[in-house]
């Protein structure tokens, strides 16, 4: 609790209540004083809630506070009881109750603002059904409808708006940016426009380079196009060698595969199918359904605080020492019925994990065998594409490693050769330093003779008019080199346009043959699949006739088998009928005494 009214005041003398108050002094207002504070506080997350409680009656007070405390779905613990409590509380400005509601709203106002905001436009007035029989109220009440089902969305794009991570001030920042640069563009092309007009012939150089630019500019065009038809020829490749590797399976399958090992296979595939789709995937369904029920329970409940938690904490420590009881009194029963079926639900509930494991296995090891086959496919694509050969396997392999120690041989010899030049280089330049310093020393030598003679400067006039004929010989050389190399660039541009053209025109007819066979390639493989179907449509109908025949014959089985069971039975019960009846042949016919009275004839006569 202590806590909590410290919560309380620290949010009170924050921004915008600035209320000053502590612990003290908070603890000791009057109910008319926390009513007011209470007040204040709705009246901060909506706006017309600003009221002097002194002005208004206490029924209208609680009246309008637990109106908008419904509307912020604020839940008071407790029962019914408990309700009626908290209305007697509100009114009568008792700190047990309003002490918990300042904490709950002061915890989340950002939240209860936006949702006294959207209460303001999304709680529904109900109209009598008996108003509504008259079309002009109805029409409102559509439109009233349409208004709020539009205001719905367009705030639901606006919260997207706020949460998508654009802002007007970056958006402002980025054009004043980009007008900054067009600005500087437009400066460095006049600049540059004034540079060119003083050149000789700028039209033509103009025009000249705006050519190169198109050309360029369509060189490129005509590259990416070679390059997305190698890609499409590529791929169109990559699927007929798949297409033909499944074509060589299914024929190594049709013509090595028995019946028999084709439906055992087809029988392995239809149970793990069956034991997936019937048994994992429902309890993974099932699990996922209510993970997200309970994932909906919980975004639909409202924002929890501490004493909430701790609450949901004790609930839950109740509930597990129930539970543990409960489990200690089955355990002191020890039923011997029970626990053999605990036992093999045990065992049960093993096989059935560790089935799922091998199933999840198996699922894994499928998904990284493909996934591993992807890898491989684009490392060879990137292989290909990097240096246009295969990945080098066995001889060819040895071969490239022979011929990088060849070339790290040459290598070395090419570094032995460096560092010999570099030890000359340090000797040249040690020698050109003290050319250097013996220049200087002759410089010297020379200005301090042609002061005496009172010749100073002579030789430097004479070095900067040499230096100065030398600098504009080579100005008229660059520019005749110039106009020169742009004949030349002009002559290359257009030899290259042809060149390319003509390299196009024979890449363009062998791309037109590819997709020619890859039309015949597909053909074929659409006929041979169908074939296919058909070969396999056959056998599955010869299958099940198969199966009705050997049904039949096994029922018939069947039925002589129970005959010739029944037969044999008879067979034997007349055999001892036989025999018993020779036997008092025997008997009846024998001239001795003991024999006669042994008869069945002189016993039933004896006995009656």
């Amino acid at each position: 609790m202590s806590d909590q009214i410290k919560f309380i005041v620290d949010s009170l003398n924050k921004e915008p209540f600035r209320k000053n108050y502590n612990l003290i002094t908070f603890d000791s207002l009057e109910p008319m004083q926390l009513l007011q504070v209470l007040s204040d506080v709705l009246a901060e997350i909506d706006p017309k809630q600003l009221v002097d409680i002194r002005e208004e009656m206490p029924e209208q007070t609680a009246k309008r506070m637990l109106n908008l405390l419904g509307i912020l779905k604020y839940k008071p613990s407790g029962n019914a009881t408990d309700m009626s409590t908290f209305r007697q509380g509100l009114v009568i400005g008792s700190k047990p109750v309003i002490y918990p509601v300042l904490h709950w709203l002061l915890q989340r106002p950002n939240e209860l603002k936006k949702r006294a905001y959207l209460a303001r436009f999304l709680i529904k007035l109900e109209v009598p059904t008996e108003f509504l029989q008259d079309e002009t109220v109805a029409d409102t009440n559509k439109q009233y409808e349409e208004l709020m089902e539009t205001f719905k969305t367009l705030h639901k794009e606006y919260e997207q708006l706020k949460t998508s991570g654009f802002s007007t001030a970056e958006i402002r920042k980025d054009i004043s940016a980009m007008e900054e640069e067009k600005d500087q563009l437009i400066k460095r092309v006049e600049h540059l426009k004034k540079r060119v007009e003083t050149a000789q012939n700028h039209q033509w150089m103009l025009k000249i380079a705006r050519q190169f630019r198109v050309e360029k500019e369509r060189e490129e065009y005509l590259a990416q196009q070679k390059q997305e038809q190698k890609n499409q020829l590529f791929h169109a490749v990559q699927r007929l060698q798949r297409v033909q590797n499944q074509l060589k399976g299914m024929r190594q399958t049709a013509a090595d595969a028995k019946p028999e090992s084709l439906m055992k296979r087809l029988e392995e595939e239809i149970k793990f199918n069956l034991y997936m789709v019937t048994e994992k995937f429902p309890k993974e369904i099932e699990n996922k359904k209510k993970e997200l029920h309970f994932l909906q329970k919980v975004v639909s409940e409202p924002a929890m605080g501490h004493s909430d938690l701790l609450e949901l904490e004790s609930k839950i420590n109740e509930i597990n020492t129930e539970v543990n009881q409960l489990i200690e009194k089955k355990v002191m029963r020890n039923e011997p019925i029970e626990g053999k079926l605990s036992l093999y639900r045990q065992q049960a509930s093993i096989i059935s994990r560790k089935k799922e494991a091998k199933a999840e296995e198996l699922q894994e090891a499928k998904e990284k065998l493909a996934s591993l086959e992807r890898e491989a496919s684009v490392k060879r694509n990137q292989t290909r594409e990097f240096d246009g050969t295969e990945v080098l396997k066995g001889d060819e392999f040895k071969r490239y490693v022979n011929k990088l120690r060849s070339k790290s041989t040459v290598f070395k010899k090419k570094h032995q050769i460096i560092a010999e030049l570099k030890a000359e280089f340090g000797l040249l330049q040690r020698t050109e330093e003290l050319l250097k310093q013996r220049h200087e020393n002759i410089q010297q030598q020379l200005e301090t003779m042609e002061e005496k003679k009172g010749v100073s400067g002579y030789s430097y006039t004479q070095e900067e008019l040499e230096r100065v004929s030398a600098l504009k010989s080579e100005v008229d050389e660059m520019k005749g080199r110039t106009l020169d190399d742009m004949s030349e660039m002009v002559k290359k541009l257009n030899s290259l346009v042809s060149e390319k053209k003509s390299a196009l025109v024979s890449v363009i007819k062998e791309l037109r043959q590819l997709r020619q066979k890859c039309q015949e390639l597909t053909q074929e493989c659409d006929e041979k699949k169908s074939q296919y179907d058909s070969c396999a449509a056959g056998l599955e109908s010869n299958r099940s006739k198969l199966e009705q025949e050997v049904r039949r014959l096994r029922e018939e089985c069947l039925q002589e088998e129970s005959r010739y069971h029944y037969t044999n039975c008879m067979i034997k019960n007349l055999e001892v009928q036989l025999r018993r009846a020779t036997n008092e042949m025997k008997a009846y016919i024998s001239s001795d005494q003991e024999e006669k009275r042994k008869a069945i004839r002189q016993v039933i006569l004896f006995l009656y």
